[in-house]
């Protein structure tokens, strides 16, 4: 009776460390506790809905979703980038927030000038400057001064009342506002043809260069993840947000070869720090044969 007894608590023991090994090892990979992991990679939610300056996108076209798709996984994984990108809407949003309210134009298009520039004063292989990526040519059509001592593409306030007197012609062509996006990247004669060639009726609908067919979608994955940090991993507090440099007086500018340093120091102030807040100001100095009245940025501290 003992030897029976004996027999089946070894024969129980043996079965019950069998299952407890073969539990183990077929333990599938992804339950590992969290905690033993270096990082946790997710796809983002895209199963919502979406849209650019009121107009709805049309995610549930499998091709438009995964469009969408890749520009949220590149810039909610493009730490670096998006973090500066939210740093710097802190300091310039109020102010192109300011002029496309004045102007008429749909604040989601604060949005277009992030991923144009990323809120900095570029230059583009093609000569493009500005916040808003204005060429020479276009730039002067929209009355803004380019020479080589002043260059208004760097003006924020003239580069952004310039760039909603485009959109809105864009607009006015094309009759919505994401289409007037569009030719702000690709140009409105190109747009145009793509439409007559391709016959279609929106821009989700045509097949275009790389570039321009990721630009829509990029502004709207800006727009989503800047809108919405903390949903995307992103935990910036405010005092590591960049201050915004609103803080100034206008001194009226009217006199013939100024020397900028000297009149930097003159205001009480670095000549990089005039430059901060006039980047319009490419040169050392300003000769002003014409007298033309400029407004110079200088902070109250």
């Amino acid at each position: 009776m003992a030897f029976k007894i004996s027999c089946y608590v070894l024969t129980l023991g043996a079965f019950f460390m069998l299952s407890i090994f073969s539990s183990y090892t077929n333990t599938p990979k992804e339950e590992v506790p969290v905690h033993t992991l270096p990082q946790i990679i997710k796809s983002v939610d895209i199963d919502h809905t979406f849209t650019f300056a009121d107009e709805k996108v049309p995610t549930e076209i499998f091709d438009v979703k995964e469009r969408l798709d890749r520009e949220l996984l590149v810039n909610s994984y493009w730490h670096s980038n998006t973090v500066q990108n939210i740093k710097l809407a802190n300091r310039y949003f109020p102010t192109i927030e300011r002029i496309l309210a004045q102007e008429g134009v749909p604040d989601d298009f604060k949005y277009l000038a992030v991923a144009e520039s990323g809120l900095r004063n570029v230059s583009s292989p093609a000569g493009a400057k500005g916040v808003w990526q204005f060429l020479k040519s276009t730039a002067k059509d929209y009355n803004l001064q380019v020479d080589s001592e002043v260059d208004e593409r760097y003006h924020l306030e003239k580069a952004t009342e310039a760039a909603c007197k485009y959109l809105i012609k864009q607009k006015n062509k094309f009759g919505s506002w994401t289409m007037a996006a569009a030719s702000y990247n690709m140009g409105s004669t190109g747009l145009n043809n793509e439409l007559t060639n391709q016959q279609g009726n929106s821009y989700y609908d045509l097949n275009l260069n790389q570039e321009t067919s990721r630009y829509i979608f990029r502004i709207i994955a800006m727009k989503e993840i800047i809108s919405n940090p903390v949903k995307y991993g992103f935990q910036i507090s405010e005092e590591h947000k960049y201050p915004s440099l609103n803080d100034y007086i206008n001194l009226s500018v009217e006199e013939s070869n100024i020397n900028w340093s000297e009149f930097a120091q003159n205001n009480g102030i670095t000549y990089r720090i005039l430059k901060v807040y006039n980047p319009w100001l490419i040169s050392s100095k300003l000769t002003n044969s014409s007298k033309k009245k400029y407004l110079v940025k200088i902070p109250k501290r």
